[in-house]
């Protein structure tokens, strides 16, 4: 595996990127974060440095894109998600190709909702793309990664699935209404609901960039995929907080009139995601059951 002295990180001021940015820094590698306000973010600088500042760097990780799930999705707001994504992606693999040697790997995010909502059945990397805003969202994503391929570059589509971290996220949104006496399954509670801790993701984007033999999809995943009403059940007894049994007909009404088409896609559908790749490669995880996990973030 080789080292990595100088990333440029693209959305590294978003939940994922302030932790693998703070990582790099702590291991001694220099980062630079593409920003569109470069004065008030340490380590940053400014997306009009595109090609000059992809000079020398070891990787491009890329994490930029709009918040998946800030609010409700209207149809700007799905353009805002999709543009995003796509054109900060076009625009690094435009400015890798300007360059007569470019970074030698390209780490761009994706997400597990590439595979849309699927059955109990686990899902791998070698699973198509399935149907809905997400896997559209994805999908286009990856397509716009992929043309670094002719560069010569290596490129690693990481595909997130629910990061758990104490400080952002969807972490503090699950556990409010638990910590409030309302935590409940939502629907039927058996859809599945892959997660990673979040410090086993910076870890894994970095191992990622770092070894060659990483290339393609590679799902970002606890081995342990959960239900949704596993979930619950496993936060409420970390804040020792009941759960209420609350009838699934109420839960899907509520989240159907409240979040529309996001509600459905994000939290009354999921899948049963593993990581096939990286475990393969034998990464390690320190997080992989779910109770350890919380015990940690919740401590």
């Amino acid at each position: 595996m080789g080292t990595l002295k100088r990333v440029i990180l693209a959305g590294g001021t978003g939940l994922v990127g302030r932790h693998l940015a703070e990582a790099l820094v702590s291991q001694g590698t220099q980062v630079a974060i593409l920003s569109r306000r470069p004065s008030g973010t340490p380590l940053a600088v400014a997306w009009e440095a595109l090609p000059g500042v992809l000079e020398g760097a070891d990787a491009v990780i890329n994490l930029a894109g709009e918040g998946i799930a800030d609010r409700r999705w209207s149809p700007s707001r799905k353009a805002a998600i999709l543009a995003s994504r796509v054109e900060a992606t076009e625009r690094l693999v435009a400015a890798m190709g300007a360059l007569a040697s470019p970074p030698p790997v390209l780490v761009n995010a994706s997400a597990i909702g590439i595979y849309g909502p699927m059955d109990g059945r686990p899902v791998m990397e070698t699973q198509p793309a399935g149907k809905g805003f997400l896997a559209k969202v994805c999908s286009a994503w990856e397509a716009a990664a992929d043309r670094a391929l002719p560069l010569g570059i290596r490129v690693v589509k990481v595909r997130l699935g629910v990061v758990l971290a104490r400080d952002g996220g969807a972490l503090p949104k699950m556990a409010l209404p638990v910590r409030l006496f309302q935590g409940t399954r939502l629907g039927h509670g058996q859809q599945g609901l892959s997660w990673i801790h979040s410090d086993d993701l910076v870890a894994l984007l970095i191992e990622a960039a770092a070894n060659p033999a990483y290339a393609g999809p590679v799902n970002a995943t606890s081995p342990r995929p959960v239900t949704n009403e596993t979930f619950t059940r496993a936060l409420a007894r970390r804040l020792h907080r009941p759960m209420l049994p609350v009838p699934a007909f109420v839960t899907r009404t509520a989240l159907g009139l409240l979040f529309g088409e996001m509600g459905r896609e994000m939290l009354l559908e999921g899948a049963f995601v593993y990581p096939g790749k990286a475990g393969a490669l034998g990464f390690a995880f320190r997080y992989e059951r779910l109770e350890d996990a919380l015990a940690n973030l919740f401590p």
